[in-house]
């Protein structure tokens, strides 16, 4: 009855849709027939839904928004390391999923023609291979200090909200969440070779936003 609801409401907002019931079903469908993105329920009755995102993320890079009714922080943070783009927690209308639809094909567009690397003054960001250098030495970043950088690096000199952090690089709802933020922009820039006081790269704009520049 779910399944045929959400269908409805997006064949109503003009989306082509393929709704199959099982796991196994649903990896062939995105094997045959790639879809723009996949709304992935975890209550499967063949295979537990974390599973299937494990191996539809193994054959194919669609966005995945994952419907589950598991709301615990911990269970969200292993779907989202698991391959997830997105996720929704049940109860959810047709609209909300619309929304989140729209938001991950968005994303997913602003990525088309995107450049191999981008380059700021000395720093390097090659998005190819998820490495940095720096005055040509290696940064160490670990997977959330890449996307951070690499996120204001493609959006150098605009001033770029927390709360749009939060909810593009955390992929997260913003719920208070500017420490998160504040604390992965302090480690960031120790790794750039600056501090808050004597900026480089990273200018913040106190209760505006923060933003990349050319230090040069």
């Amino acid at each position: 009855m779910i399944r045929s609801a959400l269908v409805k409401a997006l064949a109503n907002a003009g989306h082509v849709v393929s709704a199959v019931g099982t796991a196994m079903d649903a990896l062939r469908e995105v094997a045959v027939r790639p879809p723009d993105v996949v709304v992935l329920d975890l209550g499967l009755p063949d295979v537990d839904g974390a599973s299937a995102l494990r191996m539809m993320r193994g054959d194919s890079d669609v966005p995945i928004i994952v419907a589950t009714a598991r709301t615990g922080e911990n269970n969200i943070i292993r779907l989202l390391n698991a391959g997830a783009d997105d996720y929704l927690t049940k109860p959810f209308s047709g609209e909300h999923l619309l929304a989140r639809i729209s938001a991950v094909l968005r994303r997913r567009g602003s990525l088309v023609g995107a450049p191999a690397a981008i380059e700021v003054g000395p720093l390097r960001i090659d998005l190819t291979r998820r490495a940095a250098v720096l005055d040509g030495k290696p940064l160490d970043l670990n997977r959330k200090e890449f996307d951070l950088l690499a996120y204001l690096a493609a959006r150098r000199d605009q001033l770029v909200t927390r709360q749009e952090l939060v909810e593009e690089v955390w992929r997260q709802p913003y719920r208070g969440s500017e420490q998160t933020v504040d604390v992965h922009i302090s480690w960031l820039r120790r790794k750039l070779g600056e501090t808050a006081a004597k900026p480089r790269f990273l200018r913040v704009l106190r209760g505006v936003g923060i933003m990349l520049v050319d230090p040069t």
